[in-house]
């Protein structure tokens, strides 16, 4: 079978193998025929080292397809199902998963250790435990998530993370409210989902900040009021809250100096929420005065802020009923062949997903 394989970490392009081989299904494995695979900028950030992740591995963690072997020990799952590819599943178990916040399993980074490829003499991991940039893979059992029927495997692959972290931001972890007023920061994939959470929460201002023209063009489509490059932000907060601030801000880019913006754009009392995947080294900085004082809300974000399942259900449940957009957000297809077209769609912020057809 094919994948594309990132060799080293910092390379700029992925190599697409034949002949990549799978471990046998194991027990408590299942095997999956990947039908579709889109791009989130966590990839490049994996790529490029800012996020932890062994090499060689295969990029791509928002998947989806049909499951075609079994192993032993498994249930709820069969063969011929249709399946989301969930890259940190809840084990049900944990502290954390009875608590219903299965969004901070841990269990799910034991997969990480393990290749899941296996390529010309050299084994080969799959990024956080997945990897879908590749025809099949073998993957734990809670990886597979069963997809209603009525699902598009296109779809699918967005909700396996980006979708359901930008909307689970704005409605579990924020819980934005009716008539509030909301400022986005980074308008890719997971932003676009941010805005369109906050929309349907109700928020009456939903500011959208990119230096990307297009990013901003998608805003506005998606449902922001106004889209503003980074220099108009400060204008807009005085134009529009009087100088007091936001009672929102999402960061999703993953910089301390974003992190800081969106902190300084919000109202004393509002809260910032921090959906961007950063590195361990860039550090954001707060004196302890404005922390006490200002009593501004810090909220970590991650993976939609609530259980995994419940937040997949969430955004079916809005898709179905013509609240979300999804088709909207897949503005490139390619096939595998063609990957690093999509990489470089995502960094030039011409795409804001694209979805590898396999």
């Amino acid at each position: 079978m094919r994948a594309a394989v990132l060799h080293e970490t910092g390379q700029e392009k992925l190599e697409v193998h034949e002949g990549v081989t799978l471990p046998v299904t194991g027990p408590g494995k299942v095997r999956v025929r990947m039908r579709a695979a889109s791009l989130c900028h966590s990839d490049l950030s994996a790529m490029s080292g800012v996020l932890p992740q062994p090499a060689p591995f295969v990029p791509g963690h928002e998947g989806s397809g049909e499951i075609t072997e079994v192993g032993e020990g498994v249930e709820g799952l069969a063969v011929g199902d249709h399946v989301v590819v969930c890259w940190m599943p809840p084990c049900g178990a944990c502290p954390s998963c009875k608590r219903g916040e299965g969004n901070l399993c841990l269990a799910g980074f034991a997969n990480m250790g393990t290749p899941n490829y296996h390529h010309d003499g050299t084994d080969i991991f799959g990024f956080s435990g997945t990897g879908t940039f590749a025809e099949e893979s073998v993957v734990a059992a809670g990886c597979a998530v069963k997809l209603p029927d009525d699902v598009p495997f296109e779809i699918a692959a967005l909700i396996g993370c980006g979708v359901t972290t930008g909307v689970g931001a704005a409605i579990h972890t924020a819980k934005v409210e009716p008539g509030s007023s909301v400022v986005v920061i980074g308008c890719g994939g997971v932003g676009i989902a941010a805005i369109q959470g906050a929309r349907v929460a109700g928020a009456a201002q939903i500011v959208a900040v990119d230096p990307v023209a297009s990013r901003r063009e998608w805003a506005l489509r998606f449902g922001a009021t106004e889209a503003v490059a980074p220099d108009g932000l400060a204008e807009a907060v005085q134009r529009l809250t009087g100088g007091e601030g936001f009672d929102y801000a999402f960061e999703v880019v993953g910089k301390s100096a974003t992190v800081r913006t969106a902190y300084d754009a919000i109202r004393r009392g509002g809260a910032l929420v921090v959906v961007g995947a950063g590195a361990m080294d860039d550090m954001a900085q707060f004196n302890m005065f404005e922390l006490f004082f200002n009593e501004k809300r810090i909220l970590p974000s991650l993976y939609g802020g609530s259980d995994v399942l419940r937040g997949y259900q969430t955004v079916i449940d809005l898709w179905r009923a013509g609240r979300l957009d999804l088709e909207g957000m897949i503005t490139h297809h390619v096939q595998l062949e063609a990957v690093n077209d999509a990489v470089q769609q995502m960094r030039s912020g011409e795409a804001l997903r694209t979805v590898i057809n396999l």
